[in-house]
């Protein structure tokens, strides 16, 4: 998935930086980084999810399907896909953007764990859940209060609810266009559009709920460890929004925490705070990225950013960093791997 060039509110201006570089908190070196190959001829790791039962990622990937990581000796298999007009003989290994509508782009993955159901935001095909056999995932919603869904991204379950928490980035420009306009260098629309929303599915009553509207660029979304509110980022506003759920601001939102770069997906981890996927832009010519993850406290205090220039420097942005059995795994959406930091 293509990403913007930044207007000049947004670029960042640094004087001094090196390999790994500090916000107001400490910089982590990466000790230990490996890849988990996509097929041949795959791209676009996006986002990630992880089963219990067998402990490994599950990724949506530019040709339309959702494929499982089977260890060293299997790599990733097909696993599942979002619609019923794609065809291997067509959409396998295409990235052509013109393809998704036909061949589907499941961006946003996270796992009910308790029913064994991995719930998928579809850029075009809305919101789904495969069981645990995969093959074409269900369709459960593609409009709220009569406005259809345009480009679906970022997806979490509520680990004690249940409730699905998801995000439409824009409902005037789709995916599609948003990759051509950018390859034109005509990003004018996409820049200014506020037409976002953060969205809740509950599988109980198959209601969907706009929690808020009028968000730039609505990307990741993640929910507290103790369902008080749900983050989502805005990726033309640099900033996370938290959306209160429960207590006397509930139904309100505030400023989580703002960056220097553009934030994408968030995750929540297992000890109660957030790992973010902020990419940077500098003042040189042309501009060049830097990646970084960084993690965030239950209060929006940034603890600690971690540089992946090595590994992804000047092919792609990253769009997601998950912690898992003590591992960063890291999304993208251009390169032919996962990444995985460990140590």
């Amino acid at each position: 998935m293509a990403m913007i060039i930044f207007s000049p509110s947004t670029v960042i201006f640094l004087s001094i930086f090196i390999t790994f570089f500090c916000f107001p908190s400490k910089v982590c070196s990466l000790s230990a980084f490996s890849q988990l190959q996509l097929p041949p001829n795959v791209t676009g790791p996006v986002s990630l999810a992880f089963d219990l039962s067998a402990a490994v990622p599950y990724t949506g990937v530019h040709d339309g399907r959702i494929i499982r990581y089977g260890g060293t000796d299997v790599g990733f298999t097909d696993f599942a896909f979002t619609t019923p007009t794609r065809s291997k003989a067509v959409c396998d290994g295409n990235k052509d953007p013109d393809s998704e509508p036909t061949c589907g782009r499941p961006l946003g993955l996270s796992f009910n764990n308790q029913r064994n159901q991995l719930y998928i935001a579809d850029a075009y095909f809305g919101l789904l859940v495969a069981g645990p056999n995969g093959r074409l995932a269900t369709t459960l919603a593609t409009t709220a209060e009569e406005v259809p869904f345009n480009f679906l991204f970022g997806l979490d379950v509520d680990p004690l609810s249940g409730l699905v928490y998801f995000t439409d980035f824009s409902t005037t420009i789709q995916l599609r266009n948003l990759s051509k306009a950018i390859a034109s260098g005509n990003t004018t629309a996409f820049s200014s559009d506020a037409t976002g929303r953060l969205l809740r599915y509950d599988p109980a009553t198959k209601n969907v709920t706009v929690l808020l509207s009028g968000l730039s660029g609505a990307a990741g979304t993640a929910v507290s460890s103790d369902g008080m509110f749900v983050l989502v980022s805005e990726f033309n506003a640099n900033r996370i929004q938290k959306f209160w759920l429960r207590g006397s601001k509930a139904s309100t939102a505030e400023t989580f925490v703002r960056f220097r770069g553009v934030p994408i997906n968030i995750k929540r981890s297992g000890t109660g705070y957030f790992w973010v996927a902020v990419n940077i832009q500098n003042s040189q010519s042309p501009p060049t990225s830097m990646f970084t993850g960084q993690r965030i406290s239950y209060s929006g205090t940034i603890l600690e950013t971690v540089s992946f220039d090595d590994q992804y420097g000047g092919t792609t942005l990253i769009t997601e960093v998950q912690e898992h059995f003590g591992a960063l795994y890291v999304g993208s959406d251009n390169a032919t791997f996962v990444g995985v930091q460990r140590g």
